[in-house]
């Protein structure tokens, strides 16, 4: 029917405007927290995050324990992978997000708020993302993805813990608590974001919108004649699919992730407008712009192989609790580690203030 699929999209619609009023209020960014963090020594905005990955496990658990929602069928479960390809692309990615200074979601972010870099930084992650998925790189990536391919019978640490004689809930809550629970700890043993009652709410409300994702592509989404793709938020196949889009738009039809992309811009852009923080910006340098599309590349090429961003891999992934998402986000992190302690770290320093202006903190 072509009710379920309008359903889908608006929720899509609906959840990217939350989420792009939601980054532009708290400035809820993943590169920007590991950069304050690892330098600067604030982790309050890595909590933030942090915080969401343990309310995204919750929900998203929840759901699957009540049957609500089927996430065997998401692409983050599947039991044939290349740990090898996708912790390669994860270090790609979070190697680009430091060089672009800024994650694709962020990006997203930015547009809205009138960063023009950001555009640059959108088009260039959909353009190599489709490239690696379809285009001239993607036969480098099958072929790679063939040579490392393994099968795991239990490829979700609630799977590993139901081998061992533990029930389908009980492992669901088991493994939920074990690793939420870390995560959470991680985030309230700091005193500085317990003062920070708006980082608090943030990474409450993002942390919220996965398991709404997941219900509105999952249950609303679920009609046996058309059904939707079980997915959550996540930036990199989207954006390139939202380029093709705009491009071939009587070609193509419209999808939750194309309408999540247009939500977080719009959502970004009506939100800076009523508070006066939307400002044209661009570009100080060539060098400035070289550096952002090289990152960018990565982030695209990266995130395709990866399966994911920060967001796809780092929140919708790891709310899963499956392996291939826990070694991503290890990539990412490897890489964002590596790019923060090379010469792009004193480059992406120089523009920080302005790419991520007003204040990431409130």
């Amino acid at each position: 029917m072509d009710s379920v699929p309008n359903i889908v999209n608006v929720a899509g619609l609906l959840i990217g405007l939350a989420f792009g009023a939601i980054g532009l209020l708290s400035g809820f960014c993943l590169t920007s927290g590991l950069r304050n963090w690892w330098i600067n020594g604030d982790g309050v905005l890595v909590r933030t995050f942090a915080l969401a990955v343990a309310v995204a496990i919750a929900g998203t658990q929840v759901l699957a324990a009540s049957g609500l929602v089927d996430i065997s069928q998401s692409i983050y479960l599947q039991p044939s992978f290349s740990a090898a390809l996708i912790l390669f692309g994860g270090i790609l990615f979070g190697y680009g997000m430091v060089a672009a200074n800024a994650c694709v979601s962020r990006a997203l972010v930015l547009l809205g708020r009138g960063n023009l870099r950001s555009l640059v930084v959108v088009a260039t992650v959909g353009v190599t993302a489709q490239m690696t998925l379809k285009g001239l790189i993607a036969p480098a990536r099958l072929a790679f993805l063939h040579w490392s391919q393994l099968t795991l019978a239990k490829v979700a640490l609630p799977d590993l813990l139901s081998a061992y004689g533990i029930g389908a809930p009980a492992s669901r809550l088991a493994a939920a608590t074990l690793f939420g629970g870390l995560l959470m700890f991680f985030a309230l043993a700091h005193a500085p974001f317990r003062r920070s009652y708006g980082q608090i709410a943030a990474g409450l409300a993002v942390g919220l919108l996965i398991p709404v994702g997941w219900f509105a592509t999952g249950f609303l989404g679920s009609d046996p004649f058309n059904p939707a793709p079980v997915a959550s938020l996540t930036f990199v196949a989207p954006s390139a699919d939202s380029l093709q889009y705009v491009m071939f738009s009587t070609g193509t039809s419209l999808s939750f992730g194309v309408a999540l992309v247009a939500g977080v811009v719009l959502g970004s852009l009506v939100t800076a407008l009523i508070t006066r923080r939307f400002a044209w910006e661009g570009y100080d340098s060539a060098p400035h712009m070289l550096r952002s599309i090289g990152g960018a590349a990565l982030m695209g090429s990266g995130g395709a192989m990866a399966y994911g961003c920060t967001i796809g891999q780092g929140l919708t992934g790891l709310s899963t609790l499956a392996f291939p998402s826990i070694v991503a986000a290890t990539g990412i992190l490897l890489g964002a580690a590596a790019a923060l302690r090379s010469p792009v770290r004193v480059a992406a320093l120089v523009s920080a203030r302005a790419a991520n202006r007003p204040a990431q903190r409130r």
